[in-house]
């Protein structure tokens, strides 16, 4: 798995449904499958941890908009480029939204980066609508070496290394095909947060963690489907348990997805530890942030 571009097209594709987004949301509450439900539970209440009582935020690319049964804040709103009756603001693209400066609290976006054409576009807008001190919650793809192995097996998306996104000028997808996707884009951005910081300098890191290997190639996909095992919810437990524990340790052979926190700086231009310092909640660190997600489930 050296080669460092992979890019399958649409038709190679081999797993099913790609793109029915509606399918998959009615499929997901008339059809619930124990995989599916411990995943996405797995995948968004972390997130509760960085959003205050009182916060108002949005997720930009929710696509399915499940975020919404896990994310407990009470004023929560879903956003996409599509036109579904789920969603609170439609056609709202994340790299022009239509909100004012300074609107919220929190931004969350959930595996849509790695699908963004200008991801420095897409930090500066979310720079813009978020209050300073505002937190951008992201889960995203970790092309760790079984993700790409998974993405060569099952050709649902690609990836290439050879892409500056730090680069403005720079088209990493197609903006014309909402689908396009390099999975590299995460890695490319926060693998090296000192980098990362230098080039977009509106925003400090204050979380970063992976989780995700065996139970999700066996969730049977969030929006695309292929083929998976029902497995009863306590063994969905262990293995979410199990693959905590290894993408901890081995992130770039088994993290099929991580986690990274970044805080709008001030006026002021605070330090990550004056940020976390004036943060309304307590933020665990990442192990026992774990340890407590590991015991509720």
């Amino acid at each position: 798995m050296s080669q460092r571009s992979f890019y399958p097209t649409h038709a190679e594709n081999r797993m099913r449904h790609e793109g029915d987004i509606a399918g998959a949301r009615a499929l997901y509450f008339n059809r619930p499958s124990a995989n599916l439900r411990l995943l996405l539970r797995h995948r968004y209440e972390w997130m509760n941890q960085f959003i205050g009582p009182d916060d108002e935020g949005i997720e930009v690319g929710c696509g399915t908009g499940l975020s919404k049964e896990f994310i407990q804040a009470k004023k929560y709103y879903l956003t996409d480029a599509a036109d579904f009756d789920w969603l609170d603001y439609r056609h709202v693209d994340a790299l022009a939204t239509p909100f004012a400066d300074a609107s919220f609290n929190f931004v969350v976006a959930s595996n849509m980066i790695h699908h963004t054409a200008r991801p420095l576009a897409f930090f500066g807008e979310m720079q813009r609508i978020l209050l300073p001190g505002g937190r951008l919650i992201i889960q995203e793809v970790n092309a760790s070496l079984v993700m790409r192995m998974m993405l060569r097996l099952m050709r649902h998306e690609g990836y290439s290394y050879d892409c500056n996104v730090f680069d403005p000028e720079v088209i990493c997808n197609d903006p014309h095909d909402l689908w396009s996707a390099n999975c590299a884009i995460p890695n490319l951005l926060f693998d090296d947060m000192a980098k990362f910081e230098q080039h977009v300098p509106a925003f400090t890191s204050i979380h970063s963690s992976f989780s995700e290997c065996t139970c999700m190639i066996n969730s049977g996909g969030v929006i695309a489907k292929t083929f998976y095992i029902p497995l009863p919810a306590w063994v969905v437990r262990l293995m979410i348990r199990f693959d905590a524990a290894m993408a901890g340790r081995f992130p770039s052979l088994v993290a099929m997805q991580r986690q990274v926190v970044l805080q709008s700086r001030d006026a002021e231009g605070a330090s990550a530890t004056e940020s976390r310092q004036r943060l309304p909640f307590q933020v665990e660190s990442p192990h026992a942030l774990a340890m407590r997600l590991r015991s509720a489930a």
